[in-house]
C-alpha cells in the first residue's frame, strides 16, 4: 500500500467536498482585542476578529498578564511533571480553590483543557460504576461522546433537550443500576440552552446522576460567572461540573468542580489526570485572576448579552438568516460546505473580518454556518462594519437571505 498516497487522497477528498479547513495565521495584539493582525503570503494585515471563544476578551486582561509575568518569573515556565510526580505547583491548589468556590463546591480538580477534563471523568466514572448506564444529549460535544464512548458503559441517546424522550429512555432502565444524565447548558454551534431544572427533576426521580459540561457558559451566566445552573439557581442539584479555562476565562485549561470524594475518586483513578503533565504555574495564576476577577464583573456580562442581542436584530434586519438561539451565540445559516467557506474567505480578503466556517461534522450537511460570538468589546462600529459586510458578500454570492 502506498500509505502517502492514502494520505494525501483523503485530504483531496475533503478538498473537493468544501471541508477542508485552512487556519488563520493570527497575532493577537493585547489591549486591541478583538483587533488581530493575519499573516498570509508573506502579507500582514489587521482584521477584526468576530469568532474568538474568548467571550469576554479576558486573553487581554492586563492583571492576568501580568499574574502570568510574576510567576512565570518566580516559579519557571513549567511545572515539571504530572501532579503525581513533582508537578504540583501552590498555584495549581489556589486556582482549584477559586473554581470550587466559584461552583460553590467542596472541591475541583484541573486538567490541561476541558476535552480531557471531559474524557476522563465520564470515561472513569463511566467505565467503574458497577452497571453504569449512561444517558447522552444527541448533541453531546466529541468529549463527552469519546468519553463515554471509552467508559463502555451501555449508553443511551436521548433526542436533544427532549425530556419527554429522556425520561423514556430512564423508564426502561433497571432502577437498582446506577445511571448517569450528561449533557450542556449551552450548545455551541445552535446556540441553545439546556432545561437544567426538568433534567435534575429527572435524576432526582430516577436515581442518576447529573454531568453538567458548562464550557460555553462559566464566566458567562450567572451573577459570579459560574454558568446556567448559577443563572437558573440550580448549581446544587448537580453531581459533576465541568468547565474550562479557555473560553470566557481567556487562558487555557479544564476542570471539574463536585464533592470532595467524586474529585479525588477522579483524580485517583482517571488516567487523563495521572498521566499528563500538569498545567505550568504561570498559566494557572492568569486563569486564577481571570476566574476572580470575573466573579465581581457582572456588567460584562451583561454588555455581553446586549451586544449578541444587538448583533442579531442588526443581521436580521438586513436579511441576513440569524438561527433561533437564546444565548450568546450568534449562528448565520448557509446550507452549502462550499458557499460557507467562501463567504468566510470573502469577508476576510474583502472586508478584513474574520469568521471561520462551520462545516460536517462539527454541524450536519446542509446545516452549514457561520458562528459569530460578539464580545463586551465589539462596538456599534464593529457591527456596522459587519453588517453592511455580510450584505455584500450575501448578494454577490446569491446566498439565501432571511424568510
Amino acid at each position: 500500500m502506498n500509505y502517502q498516497q492514502f494520505f494525501a487522497d483523503k485530504i483531496a477528498d475533503l478538498k473537493a467536498e468544501g471541508r477542508y479547513r485552512v487556519f488563520a495565521d493570527l497575532q493577537r495584539q493585547a489591549g486591541k482585542f478583538p483587533s488581530a493582525f493575519v499573516h498570509k503570503g508573506g502579507e500582514v494585515k489587521e482584521i477584526t476578529v468576530w469568532c474568538s471563544n474568548d467571550y469576554m476578551g479576558m486573553g487581554q486582561n492586563p492583571d492576568a498578564i501580568s499574574a502570568m509575568q510574576d510567576i512565570a518569573g518566580s516559579y519557571g515556565v513549567g511545572a515539571g511533571g504530572t501532579r503525581n510526580i513533582s508537578g504540583t505547583m501552590h498555584e495549581h491548589i489556589l486556582l482549584e480553590t477559586e473554581l470550587a468556590d466559584l461552583h460553590q463546591t467542596e472541591a475541583a480538580l484541573l486538567f490541561q483543557s476541558g476535552w480531557i477534563a471531559n474524557m476522563t471523568t465520564l470515561s472513569t466514572v463511566g467505565s467503574m460504576l458497577p452497571g453504569c448506564v449512561i444517558v447522552s444529549d444527541s448533541k453531546n460535544h466529541n468529549s463527552m461522546i469519546e468519553g463515554i464512548r471509552h467508559s463502555r458503559a451501555e449508553k443511551h441517546i436521548f433526542r436533544h433537550n427532549d425530556m419527554e424522550d429522556l425520561e423514556a429512555i430512564l423508564k426502561t432502565i433497571d432502577p437498582a443500576r446506577p445511571k448517569m444524565i450528561a449533557f450542556e447548558s449551552v450548545y455551541s454551534m445552535d446556540g441553545d440552552i439546556a432545561p437544567i431544572e426538568q433534567i435534575c427533576d429527572l435524576a432526582d426521580k430516577y436515581n442518576a446522576l447529573t454531568f453538567l459540561d458548562e464550557v460555553h457558559a462559566v464566566g458567562l451566566y450567572g451573577e459570579r460567572g459560574a454558568g446556567v445552573a448559577e443563572r437558573d439557581g440550580q448549581m446544587s442539584r448537580i453531581t459533576i461540573m465541568q468547565g474550562t479555562l479557555a473560553k470566557a476565562f481567556g487562558v487555557i485549561g479544564g476542570y471539574i468542580a463536585g464533592t470532595q470524594a467524586m474529585c479525588d475518586f477522579v483524580r485517583s483513578y482517571g488516567t487523563g489526570f495521572i498521566f499528563s503533565s500538569s498545567m505550568p504555574p504561570a498559566v494557572a495564576a492568569a486563569a486564577r485572576t481571570n476566574v476572580n476577577y470575573l466573579k465581581t464583573h457582572n456588567e460584562l456580562r451583561e454588555r455581553h448579552q446586549e451586544r449578541a442581542a444587538t448583533l442579531k436584530q442588526r443581521l436580521s434586519n438586513a436579511g441576513i438568516p440569524v438561527m433561533d438561539s437564546v444565548s450568546h451565540i450568534v449562528p448565520v445559516l448557509v446550507g452549502d460546505a462550499v458557499l460557507c467557506k467562501q463567504a468566510s474567505d470573502d469577508l476576510m480578503e474583502r472586508h478584513n473580518i474574520y469568521v471561520q466556517p462551520i462545516n460536517y461534522p462539527t454541524v450536519e450537511r446542509g446545516k452549514e454556518r457561520l458562528r459569530f460570538t460578539p464580545t463586551p468589546h465589539h462596538t456599534d462600529e464593529h457591527i456596522d462594519h459587519l453588517v453592511e459586510a455580510m450584505k455584500e458578500v450575501w448578494s454577490r454570492l446569491g446566498l439565501k437571505a432571511a424568510a
